[in-house]
């Protein structure tokens, strides 16, 4: 019995494969058309699950979706009765969801076949049903509270619910047009921030200021019974909509926060000016308050279902500030945060959702990594170097380690491109940039001569698993990255380069059974050094982490990266016999 799990027209557009309960493959059509956070129908995600499965599309027995354009209708009719949209908003919206009308022809065209020649059975479900499932479903409890919260779909922003075994009863669902998410984006777009997905930048700055707003937000959403509500004179996504464009490119959305926020709070920030204190002090008030309601929801759905165990998902999820918190300020005990708890890892709760619950099988597969896309072989990485004019040494596995770890040591940034590429937003050791985290001057130099990007940007520490509990004040497994620690204080000084300004770390904990080659690479760097970490950063510049050998030494060439470890081999910018013309870097498409 295989399903294609499929998630379309939000951005992260998605395909994911499970075959007889088993996760087979899963992965971002970013990744092949390389436009970050891709919105549209994943052709290319679907092809390739086809692919690594071994699977005709013609044979496949279910297809799932994880919209349904049917799902609290009666509340839809009831929203535009009592709030009258702007008529340009409804036919925006119409005409969006007309794309999901048609879903069986786009499948048919994306894998080209005939509609008549397909047996597949398709499904719509309930987009954040399909959020309960891929946080649910896979997580190692047998019996979880769930917490899914995001922006929107299917006209919920949030959904809590009681589970066991493989089935679930909802408890509260938070309708349009409250939105946690929604507020944070909002502000996201008022701090000068435009772009989908730009939400992380604000977690990263809010560490540098004070909560001086924190009463102005808490005047924006307030706890309202188990759940809460927005103060919408502040936004005006309930009467004009949100202006965005979903299909065929990267998401974009226009500003939704209204004047009388402006007048409020001030004006919004350029996004060509500096941040300033201000700014700081804003997106640490928003931080401040969003993790005051994930705490309210979480500490009232630990009352109803006197639970310890919870999943976490949706695109709120991604707050990995806030996930870090939720042991040590509410009931709860565990967590689980899925690789891809945002709208990708949708494709793979809709296969699991018709798996378990729309089949009734059994629940047989845990998700305890995240490695579920395409692999090169040895044979791609020497062919992708010597196509590129690149000397390299191919090298067996002791050696490549040995090799770059003393390259880290020496003050290296080292590009590290193996096994099969991560699902989700985290580079987690296969497709990795990587340094030693004990350089003080470290982050400033792979922010401004490798990520052209901010300096307040933090970078991860990746942590041999069993060393979590000597670095971190709360020993609590985080394979994904999925959540900030503080970070014990007699630690801090001695990896400067992944302790944020408050002292904590977004944390990759490494298996040693998951990924063996990573683990080994930093075991040998803890040998040597002392520190069982590595400073992790996805290896991509400006662009969705790459996918292939070839765009990873595209990356190489563009960036002051030192070393790229492709596979077996090591290619060293500087040896005698790396090419003159590659010595400068090269950036879209010229010298600079």
């Amino acid at each position: 019995m295989n399903i294609l799990g499929i998630n379309a027209y939000h951005g992260d557009a998605s395909a994911a494969i499970v075959v007889d309960g088993q996760l087979i493959a899963a992965v971002e059509e970013e990744r092949f058309n390389r436009v970050k956070h891709w919105a549209g129908f994943p052709r290319q995600s679907i092809q390739y699950c086809l692919e690594a499965a071994g699977i005709a599309a013609r044979n496949l027995d279910h297809v799932a979706v994880s919209f349904n354009p049917r799902a609290n209708l009666l509340r839809r009719l009831a929203f535009v009765a009592a709030h009258r949209p702007k008529l340009s908003a409804i036919v925006d919206r119409l005409k969006r969801q007309g794309k999901t009308l048609s879903l069986e022809q786009q499948f048919a065209d994306a894998v080209g076949v005939p509609q008549t020649e397909l047996k597949a059975t398709f499904h719509r479900i309930e987009h954040h049903q399909t959020h309960l499932a891929a946080g649910f479903l896979i997580s190692p409890f047998e019996q979880s509270a769930i917490l899914s919260i995001d922006g929107m779909g299917d006209f919920v922003s949030t959904m809590t619910a009681a589970a066991r075994g493989a089935e679930w009863n909802v408890l509260d669902r938070v309708f349009y047009p409250h939105s946690l998410g929604f507020l944070y984006t909002a502000i996201t777009m008022y701090l000068g921030f435009p772009y989908y997905g730009d939400e992380y930048k604000v977690m990263g700055l809010a560490p540098y200021g004070e909560p001086e707003f924190a009463d102005f937000f808490r005047r924006l959403i307030r706890p309202r019974g188990d759940v809460f509500e927005l103060n919408l004179d502040c936004f005006t996504h309930h009467r004009r909509g949100v202006k965005m464009s979903w299909n065929d490119g990267a998401p974009t959305i226009e500003p939704f926060y209204s004047e009388r926020l402006v007048r409020d709070l001030g004006p919004p920030r350029n996004p060509k000016s500096e941040t300033t204190h201000r700014h700081e002090n804003i997106a640490r008030s928003l931080q401040v308050v969003t993790e005051e309601i994930i705490v309210h929801l979480l500490r009232r759905l630990a009352d109803k279902t006197k639970l310890t165990n919870v999943c976490l998902t949706g695109g709120c999820a991604m707050n990995s500030v806030a996930n870090g918190k939720v042991t040590s300020e509410t009931p709860f005990q565990n967590v689980y945060v899925p690789a891809g708890a945002a709208d990708n890892g949708t494709s793979f709760g809709a296969a699991f959702y018709v798996w378990n619950r729309v089949l009734g099988q059994q629940r047989t597969f845990i998700q305890d990594h995240a490695y579920w896309g395409w692999q090169a072989s040895d044979k791609d990485c020497e062919a992708a170097a010597r196509d590129a004019g690149l000397p390299f040494e191919r090298l067996e596995t002791n050696e490549l380690i040995e090799r770059t770890v003393e390259e880290l040591i020496n003050g290296k940034v080292v590009g590290w491109f193996q096994g099969r590429m991560e699902f989700g937003a985290r580079a987690l050791g296969n497709r990795s940039l990587l340094a030693d985290p004990r350089r003080t001057d470290m982050r400033d130099i792979i922010n401004l001569r490798i990520k052209f990007r901010e300096k307040f940007r933090p970078f991860a520490p990746s942590i041999l698993e069993e060393h979590v509990a000597a670095w971190f004040e709360l020993d609590e497994p985080a394979p994904y990255m999925e959540k900030v620690l503080p970070i014990r204080r007699e630690k801090q000084s001695a990896i400067p380069a992944v302790t944020h300004v408050d002292g904590s770390g977004r944390l990759q904990s490494v298996s040693r059974r998951t990924n063996p080659l990573y683990h080994a690479l930093i075991y040998r760097f803890y040998e040597k050094t002392g520190v069982p970490i590595l400073l992790n950063t996805s290896l991509n510049e400006n662009e969705p982490i790459v996918r292939t050998p070839a765009e990873a030494i595209s990356c190489f060439l563009r960036t002051d990266m030192d070393i790229l470890a492709l596979g077996p081999c090591l290619i060293d910018r500087h040896a005698p016999d790396y090419p003159e013309k590659f010595r400068t870097r090269l950036r879209q498409g010229a010298a600079v």
